[in-house]
This record gives C-alpha cells, sequence and structure tokens, in this order.
C-alpha cells in the first residue's frame, strides 16, 4: 500500500485480489517510475487463502501505459489450481504478454 500508493479504502472495497486494486498498483509503480508501462499482478496462487468468490487460482492482472490516456485495462483470470508454481508461472507468462505491443 505504501511503496505503491493503494488506498485502504480500494483494498477493504474491493479486496486485495481485484482489479481495481491490480490497477492501483500499476499505476503508482508507473507513478514512481520513468517506465512508460506497468504491470500489476495480485491473485490466490494457493495452496490456501481461497474463498467462494475468489477460488485458489484467481488471479487479476492490470496494465497501465504512460500518456495513453485511455481507459486502464484490466482482467482476471482462473488457473486450474493445480499446485501454487504452475498458477505462478502461468501469471507470470500472461503478465509479460501484458508488455507486448
Amino acid at each position: 500500500m505504501e511503496c505503491l500508493d493503494v488506498s485502504l479504502e480500494i483494498i477493504e472495497t474491493f479486496g486485495a485480489v481485484s482489479i481495481a486494486c491490480a490497477w492501483a498498483m500499476a499505476k503508482g509503480a508507473l507513478d514512481r517510475s520513468h517506465a512508460d508501462v506497468a504491470v500489476a499482478i495480485s491473485g490466490v496462487a494457493g495452496p490456501g487463502g481461497g474463498t467462494d468468490l475468489k477460488p485458489v487460482g484467481t488471479v487479476v492482472f492490470a496494465r497501465v501505459v504512460r500518456g495513453d490516456g485511455i481507459e486502464p485495462e484490466g482482467e482476471l483470470k482462473r488457473f486450474e489450481p493445480t499446485s501454487r508454481a504452475d498458477i505462478r508461472r502461468e501469471a507470470t507468462i500472461c503478465a509479460l504478454e501484458l508488455l507486448l505491443p
């Protein structure tokens, strides 16, 4: 919250695993860097921590591009909860794809 200036209100309202939170994280990263694009990921990789609304394998992504002026981009995906490592690997691939032109 402190490093990326994500408000407590966002986390309390939507949760840490939400598109709103991921977008705030990406925007905070962009605002605090000289980068042209920032990507953020939040999710439940397991093995525990899942809920009925956000089961293990739920991952959200957001991308913010400097000077883009368009609506924020965010996406929620549900990966098969095979293992924590598999979920993290799949999420990393998705995040890297968000950086492609």
